[in-house]
This record gives structure tokens, sequence and C-alpha cells, in this order.
């Protein structure tokens, strides 16, 4: 459905173009052209409801634990009557669509139907209704978005949400009675007719039709708009990369949340346009929520796995010891997925391993790299030479501008899947992108192999983390983040690495259950001693926070990552501890 299809096998021939510039650093590209795709992304929806109607395009489980969904045709069906709706209703550019609620199969048949004629679409973080004191980022997006309808599918719980002079006059939908509100059937009794085909054939694939938001790890959170055109060509880029798709209808069991570009742009994009089916999950990668994604993957056996790091390090030791679940989590696995932060290595070869012991076939363990404001995905991994942190190549059609930075390089991305700018933010848009119409994304890599571009790049961690100790010694955080949870695998949940204008280096430690002082200890001296006790690279000490990364106030995103920045001003105080040297609670490396 997406464009002509590229040659056999697991994944396409890695063909790359590095070039040096004039000034210092590279372009790289990839060698083969983007070729000819969809122009909407919605298009893959009428393809597939007459190529394969009877398939499963989403399921998720109902109030009694069964699962349910519909089929493409269904959906096909359903998405033209809420498309025909919200057109009655009036709503277009001005006046799109705003969800509350998280993944469901009625929040992806509104996500289609919207974009279907040109209405924007926006999914807001859930946390931000549910979990914020003061509600402040939910206005601050509602005040940008100016919605005409708002979908809150569980109705009461949103309700304090739904009370903020922001959402007033807004037309309300659920499932769930609430006062004043549209019930969702509602939505359904859409008559399709001539005038629907004639908006759905209307629509300008180069207009915006989903509105995401960035996590705020910078400030409040900013708005990016993503065209048709910019979805339809990453899922073009990514199958040319990726050939098995175009053979091979993806079914995906997945969490992430449709706020976020990796769960709704990348992931739901992905079975859409491809044919195949998404298993909603509702389970999450933290304590106590991770047990329904276990469940789940004992009734699904996913044809790819998408997770962020922190997700396959909680699904590790399930694996590990439950054989039986191994070999069904494996037995139809073709690509496992880590992004959204660098997968520790020793995370990486764990999950080697377990593939290599019980997997029929190979199963290669992958990343990319991408942002909210490329549509994701602007380099993938597409050869069995992944390393651990890498993040693959460029995709056809993208050009990467490699700039030496303080000793660091640079990423900045040009391409179909780039955004134009940011929504009603002229100021942040002109500084977003160079004099060359690069986008500046703040991000460091490093070369895989210096003399074989074709080996890759490894994210190499965000420009403004690194920082410089008092001496002037410049820390790589991403580089010394890395080894320091290789070493303290099974005793940490996460950490950062602190230190800026300080004498040594600090960790802030997120702490396992069970995580013992004295073993923590030892571990850090073990990881000193093999950095030969370089300033650069060691660890002179540690604190165990008690209380783990909040979501409320931002610092972790709805995708498990760490917010750095809201984590050390929350956490000025133990900071300020960290660097008592009187104080009990710093934990020391034991010489070795």
């Amino acid at each position: 459905m997406t464009g002509t299809d590229p040659p056999e096998g697991l994944f396409a021939p890695v063909r790359v173009l590095r070039e040096a510039q004039p000034g210092g650093g590279w372009l790289l590209r990839s060698r083969d052209p983007l070729l000819d795709h969809a122009a909407r992304i919605t298009d893959a929806l009428w393809h597939w409801a007459g190529e394969a109607p009877e398939r499963q395009l989403l399921r998720e489980r109902g109030p009694d634990g069964a699962w349910w969904g519909v089929t493409y045709a269904e959906a096909a069906e359903r998405v033209r009557r809420i498309a025909a709706a919200l057109l009655v209703r009036g709503l277009g550019p001005q006046r799109p669509v705003a969800v509350l609620s998280g993944n469901s199969v009625r929040h992806a048949l509104l996500a289609f139907a919207a974009q279907a004629v040109g209405v924007p679409y926006a999914a807001v973080s859930v946390p931000y209704s549910l979990q914020s004191s003061d509600l402040g980022k939910l206005r601050h997006i509602l005040a940008k978005l100016r919605p005409g309808l708002i979908l809150a599918e569980d109705g009461p719980p949103f309700a304090r949400a739904l009370a903020v002079p922001e959402a007033a006059g807004i037309e309300v939908v659920t499932l769930a009675p609430i006062s004043g509100a549209t019930q969702w059937a509602a939505l359904e009794d859409g008559v399709p007719d001539a005038a629907l085909a004639r908006a759905i054939a209307a629509v300008d694939p180069g207009a915006p039709v989903k509105l995401l938001f960035t996590s705020g790890s910078t400030g409040i959170p900013k708005g990016v708009p993503a065209t048709h055109r910019m979805m339809a060509a990453n899922q073009q880029q990514i199958g040319q990369a990726w050939p098995f798709l175009h053979r091979e209808p993806p079914v995906i069991l997945d969490w992430l949340p449709w706020s976020h570009v990796f769960g709704c742009s990348h992931n739901l994009n992905m079975a859409l346009c491809y044919g195949g089916t998404l298993w909603i999950d509702g389970g999450r990668p933290m304590p106590g929520a991770h047990a329904q994604t276990v469940a789940n993957l004992r009734e699904v056996a996913p044809t790819l796995r998408f997770d962020v790091p922190r997700g396959h390090a909680l699904l590790l030791p399930e694996l590990e010891a439950d054989p039986a679940l191994a070999e069904q989590f494996f037995s139809r696995l073709r690509l496992l997925f880590s992004a959204g932060a660098a997968l520790p290595e020793p995370a990486f070869r764990h999950l080697q391993a377990l593939a290599a012991r019980h997997a029929p076939h190979p199963v290669p363990v992958v990343s990319s790299w991408g942002l909210t404001e490329t549509a994701p995905a602007c380099c993938t991994t597409h050869d069995g030479r992944a390393a651990a942190a890498g993040i693959g190549t460029p995709l056809p059609g993208v050009t990467l501008k490699l700039l030496p930075v303080d000793g660091k390089i640079e990423i900045r991305v040009k391409g179909p899947n780039v955004f134009a700018g940011y929504l009603d933010e002229p100021e942040a848009t002109a500084a977003a992108f160079d004099e060359d119409g690069f986008y500046r994304t703040g991000d460091a890599v490093a070369w895989v192999d210096p003399e074989d571009p074709a080996r890759g790049l490894r994210f190499d961690g965000r420009l403004v983390e690194d920082f410089k100790l008092s001496s002037g010694t410049r820390i790589n955080a991403q580089e010394l983040r890395l080894r320091a949870l290789a070493a303290l695998a099974g005793m940490v949940r996460d950490l950062v690495v602190v230190g800026s204008d300080r004498d040594d280096v600090g960790l802030l430690v997120f702490p396992a259950e069970g995580c013992d002082r004295a073993v923590l200890s030892a571990a850090l001296g073990a990881m000193n001693l093999a950095a030969g006790g370089a300033s650069s690279r060691s660890v002179a000490r540690a604190m165990l926070l008690a209380e783990p990364p909040s979501l409320d106030t931002g610092e972790m995103t709805d995708k498990g990552s760490l917010n750095v920045r809201a984590i050390l001003t929350r956490r000025a105080n133990a900071l300020a501890r960290l660097y008592d040297n009187e104080d009990p609670e710093v934990i020391r490396p034991c010489p070795t």
C-alpha cells in the first residue's frame, strides 16, 4: 500500500553516502531514493478494507477482560460515519479534535476519521488530566488547540480536567455517563454521503492533520503539526529499510501512548499502513502495571516488539524465569526494537541471548532515532551488525548534517518527514532550523565505526545534558550513565549523572527493590577501576532517592524516560546533600 516493494529479505542493504563538509563535519544520506507512497496516511484504511476486510485492525480488552476489536471493513465503515458526524459539527483546521483519554479502539477510530477529512487531531498525555495538581499543561494545550470536540472516553475520572476554563463550551464526548456530555454512539450516527466522499478526496496531503505536543522537558509543551505527507512518507521510508513489512502484515502488542509520536505515528500508523493488527496493551513499564503486559504476552505472540529500555528491563527477568512465556514471545517475532533512550549494553546482550535460545529463527535487536518533529523515524537499524545504543543509518530521503561541537557530534536533519514549524510559535520555529534548512535536534551521535559509515551511528545523549566539572573537565553524561547502568544492573531502576561545576561526578539513583548500599558501593568501585580512575569516567559519590520519578511533576515522560532538567529542579535538596561530605546518606565507591 505504501509504494513499490523494495528487494526481498528482512532488511534492505545498507547503502550510505558520507560527504565531508568544508567547514567540518559531514552530510550523511541513504543512496536509495524514497519511492512513491500513498498521499494520505488514511488511504491505507480504504485499501485494506477492500483487500483484507475480515482481518483484525485493532484489539483491546473490554471491561470483562475479554479481547474485542474491529476488522478493517468494520473500521472503515465506522470511520466514515464518525467523519460524517465531524463534518456536520463544522469541525476543521480551526476547530480540531482533542482526546484526553488513553489508547483505545474508539480513540483510534476518531483519530482516523478526523484525519480522513482534514480535521486536525491531538491526543493529550493522560497524566496531564488525571495526575497533575494544577492542570497547567492541559490548560496550555487546550488554549493552543481551541478544539471543537473533546473525547474523554472514561467520563467521570476526567470531570476535573473538563472543568477548566479552556474547556468551557466545547462538546465533550464520553462512553460513560457524564452530565452535559454527548454519548459516543451519537458520533457513529453520522450518514456517509457524497459530501463526505468529496471531503475525503479534497484533503490536502500537505496540511496538518495531527498535532502532537512535546514533553515539555525544556519548557512548556510545544505543538508539532504533522501532515499526511510527512507520516505517509515516513512509513514508506521504514518499509524500504524493512522490506518484510510489505509481505508480512505486522502483529503488534503495544502500550506506548498515542500522545507520543513513537506509539502513534510510528506504531499505530505502521499497523495501519501494512495491513497489520495492533493489540492495545493496558500495561505500563513500571512496577505494579507491567504484570498486565506479561499477561497479554501470554495470549498474543507479536511479530514486532516495540518498547523503551525500561520496558525491556522489566520483561527480561520474566522471560528468563518462564521458558513457556519466552517460547510464546519469540514464536513468530521478527524484530526486537528499542527506542526512546539508549538501551544499556547488558540488556542488549541479554535480549540477544534470549532470542538465540528461544526463537525459531534469528531475531535482531534493533533501534531507531527520531523526534516528534520528524514523524518520527530518521535513522533505523537495518543490518545484522547492530550495536548497543546504535540507531542505524539514514532512511531514504533523509539527509543528516553532523557537526562537531565541544568534542561531540550534533545531529541535524532534513527530509520529507520533517515538520515545517511549531504551532503558533514563530520564534521557536525560526530558532529550530539552521541557515541550510536543517532541523536542529539538540541530540548528539557518534560513529559506530568512524572508518565505515555503513555501520551507522549511535546515540550519544543530549548536548544540554553534558557538563563540565570545576576543573574544566567535560563529562559525557550519556556515556557515563550507560556504564553506570551496566555496572549497577539489577540494583537500580534508573539514575541521573550530575556534577556541573562541582569537583567530581555524582549519581542520583532510583533504586530497585532490595538495593544494598554496600553492594552498590563495591560495583561503583569496580566500574571506576575499569575506567582507570579518570575523573571524566569515574563516579565519586551516589545517593539513593526514596521517591520514584514523578509523572505529575514531569520528572518522567509518559513513555517512561527521565526528564533530567525536571529531576534536578525538583530534587535540588537531594543534589545539595549529595555534595555534602558530612551527609551519612552519601555512598562512596568502595576502593578495590
